[in-house]
């Protein structure tokens, strides 16, 4: 596992900063899904990039309508939004609790509002059983990355665990 570097957050950097060992930074690594950010670079450039590129260049009858230029540059900036959440979308350990950011919400859990952590054979990424009888998903751990994926699920579930796991509420 990969260390991690000193902009990842309080608590969370190198060993000379916070006094912890290469095992403990490892521990505390930011959940992010391992190709989310490249799809959404590739996919910003393609869907992005093309429409201000035909927005801004195109002429002819309907082309040239300022119309159609402003609803390429729309589209641009929309996508250009949405790509930006969808490359954001993280999950940060910290002794206190998980910080979640997912597509359009972030949110703040301390360690015992999680009563399960859970990845089953048809879902997507993480979802966190909560006290309050609520889920919530964690798009930062994503069954598509494999066995990494599963990995980062078992190392959530630890911390979970250790950390302040909620009471079964049965």
């Amino acid at each position: 596992m990969a260390g991690m570097s000193t902009t990842d957050g309080p608590g969370r950097g190198a060993v000379d900063r916070v006094g912890r060992g290469s095992a403990d930074e490892a521990r505390w690594r930011t959940f992010r899904p391992l190709w989310g950010r490249v799809t959404a670079w590739v996919v910003w450039a393609v869907a992005a990039g093309g429409s201000l590129f035909v927005g801004l260049t195109a002429s002819g009858p309907l082309g040239a309508a300022a119309v159609n230029k402003v609803s390429f540059v729309v589209f641009a900036l929309a996508a250009t939004w949405l790509l930006w959440r969808l490359g954001g979308v993280h999950a940060v350990p910290a002794p206190t609790g998980l910080t979640v950011r997912n597509l359009v919400r972030t949110r703040r859990l301390a360690w015992a509002e999680v009563v399960e952590v859970r990845l089953g054979p048809n879902d997507p990424w993480v979802r966190l059983d909560l006290a309050d009888g609520g889920t919530l998903a964690v798009m930062a751990v994503q069954r598509a990355d494999g066995e990494r994926g599963m990995d980062e699920a078992r190392r959530l579930r630890e911390l979970v665990t250790e950390l302040g796991e909620a009471p079964d509420p049965r």
